[in-house]
């Protein structure tokens, strides 16, 4: 098993290559050894692209030498047709007598289905090495597939005294708590998310772009929860193709956005699901205080990021910010800001499993 755990700790190093490209699909590393020695090594590079198995298969020279070989892989090979033939497959016609792999795939297309392809083809078969290292790569994909939810990040800014923004007839601009430093790692939990959720009043007050502009990687796709349809049809969130939940259509919107109908009293659950069925497998929330509380009071998140400011607003400050009862995972300082990270420990999410 140590020899085992030497070549999964290669393939978890390769898979973190491909962490802000392969959304919604996972990140996976893959090791090819012949002889004690490593001779094919590979990673999921890009959503749609070549899986980590077909990049390490590809890697090796001297074909010949695979039908005396070992792949370790981080993550099930698939044994479907998506957007690329299935990696189970390639093993079998590649005739690698041996696989070792770190986690099984809960999505329902694979889950054991890809094992059992394998063995049915006389390959010999090892599961579950350093299983809790390989299931750590991919907590938004296992969240996903797992509970039919997406895996959720809360995040927001405060001053030290609790305030989320400032009185705006006092200031018409919002308060600002994070440094360049601390904004910056923002944009890059933005390009780690699928989509990215607003509430009406973030729009309304703010009329933010959302987009990300300070890190490599995607836009997320923006989510936009307005019951009572009362953003403004100028705002410029509509320009970059939103999804819009609220309770009916609106005509005086002309840019392309995507309408889904919600019930005025949908809840959290629900939100989630159907953002779910839309293929969104990780949601950062960046919304004003009701949604994030709306979210923390129904144990349906996963982590929060808080940061806060030193700053004081007293008398000047508006809208407090959300409440998490529980002690902080992890806390940070950069650049004079707090930042307290939460795990929610009480709810279903791939933390835990």
């Amino acid at each position: 098993m140590v020899i085992e755990e030497k070549y999964m700790r290669r393939a978890i190093q390769l898979a973190k290559n491909g962490i802000e490209n392969t959304s919604p699909n996972p990140i996976v590393g893959a090791v090819i050894v012949y002889e004690g020695q490593i001779v094919g090594e590979g990673y999921h590079r890009c959503y749609g692209e070549g899986h980590a198995e077909v990049n390490a298969i590809a890697s090796v020279k001297n074909k010949e030498i695979l039908l005396q070989s070992t792949i370790y892989v981080t993550l099930e090979p698939c044994s479907h047709h998506g957007k690329t033939p299935p990696c189970a497959q390639l093993i079998i016609d590649s005739k690698i007598p041996n696989v070792v792999i770190g986690s099984l795939d809960p999505f329902e297309k694979v889950s054991g289905r890809g094992v059992k392809m394998l063995q049915e083809a006389g390959i010999n078969v090892i599961t579950r090495v350093l299983e809790e290292e390989c299931k750590a790569l991919n907590p938004h994909f296992i969240t996903a597939h797992s509970f039919k939810r997406p895996f959720v990040t809360l995040k927001w800014a405060q001053s030290q005294d609790g305030y989320m923004d400032i009185i705006r007839n006092i200031d018409e601009f919002p308060a600002k708590f994070s440094t360049e430093t601390t904004s910056m790692l923002v944009h890059k939990l933005r390009a780690q998310h699928d989509a990215i959720m607003v509430g009406s009043e973030t729009i309304i007050r703010d009329n933010p772009r959302l987009n990300n502009r300070m890190w490599s990687g995607q836009n997320p796709v923006i989510v936009i929860a307005d019951r009572r349809a009362r953003i403004p049809s100028d705002a410029q969130i509509f320009k970059h193709n939103p999804i819009y939940l609220s309770t009916h259509k609106r005509d005086d919107i002309y840019h392309n956005i995507q309408w889904i109908k919600i019930n005025k009293n949908a809840s959290i659950n629900d939100y989630l699901c159907i953002l779910y069925k839309s293929g969104i497998t990780s949601l950062l929330v960046e919304g004003g205080c009701s949604l994030l509380q709306a979210f923390i009071n129904s144990g349906l998140w996963d982590v929060a990021r808080v940061e806060t400011s030193p700053d004081l607003l007293n008398e000047k400050g508006d809208k407090k910010a959300p409440i998490i009862c529980m002690v902080p995972w992890n806390e940070e300082a950069i650049n004079g800001n707090k930042i307290a990270t939460y795990l929610n420990k009480n709810g279903n999410n791939a933390l835990l499993l």
